[in-house]
């Protein structure tokens, strides 16, 4: 028996990557006409900071978003400088990665380098949430 059971059906690989990228074409056309600085919008608050009043390490994601959008590197730094220098070019390498692998027709499961390379993450994300609250 094949690892496919009755009436279980599996999409071509490239399905996932490309409804991903559609999705995110379609969030960065809202994101586009919708300033996150001035409040307003459907753009959610972020729930760490609404239940604590703390920023955790992907706030200001939304703010730096539309700033690239819109070329202000300056302003984007400055909304979250670490997920802009490290997340944004490890989303762009996995992603990337996983629709390529994908319209080969491979299946891609990204390792970020095990154990290690989580707690790497972790820790840069644990570092960043502390020194952004302890600074800001």
């Amino acid at each position: 028996m094949s690892s496919i059971t009755r009436g279980q059906r599996r999409f071509h690989p490239a399905v996932l990557p490309l409804a991903t990228l559609a999705a995110g074409l379609a969030g960065s056309v809202y994101l586009w006409h919708t300033n996150p600085h001035e409040g307003g919008g459907l753009l959610p608050r972020c729930p760490v900071n609404w239940a604590t009043g703390l920023q955790c390490p992907a706030c200001g994601g939304t703010r730096m978003a539309y700033d690239l959008l819109h070329g202000d590197v300056a302003a984007a730094l400055h909304d979250n400088a670490v997920l802009l220098l490290l997340g944004v070019p490890l989303a762009a390498w996995v992603g990337g990665r996983w629709l390529y692998e994908g319209l080969r027709g491979r299946r891609y499961v990204p390792r970020l380098g095990g154990r290690a390379g989580m707690a790497a993450i972790v820790g840069i994300a644990v570092v960043w949430a502390v020194v952004r609250n302890v600074m800001g």
